[in-house]
C-alpha cells in the first residue's frame, strides 16, 4: 500500500460526491494521487536544485504544477 491513506481519500471522493464510495476507488484514486504527487514534487526538486537550493519550496510546487 501507498503513502496515502484510503480512509482520507474515500472522505476526499464522499465530500466530492456525496454518494458512498466503494474501497476500491479510494485504493485507485490514492495510486493515482500518489502517481500525479510524485511527478510533481520531482519537477519541483528539479527547479530546487536549479536555484541552488536542497530545500523544495511551495513556490517550486506550485512552477511544477503550471509548468
Amino acid at each position: 500500500m501507498g503513502e496515502l491513506p484510503a480512509s482520507a481519500v474515500l472522505r476526499i471522493i464522499r465530500k466530492a460526491t456525496n454518494m458512498r464510495v466503494g474501497r476500491d476507488a479510494g485504493v485507485l484514486l490514492a495510486e493515482i494521487l500518489e502517481e500525479i504527487g510524485t511527478e510533481l514534487a520531482t519537477e519541483a526538486g528539479k527547479y530546487a536544485k536549479h536555484a541552488g537550493r536542497k530545500t523544495v519550496k511551495a513556490s517550486d510546487l506550485k512552477l511544477a504544477y503550471k509548468g
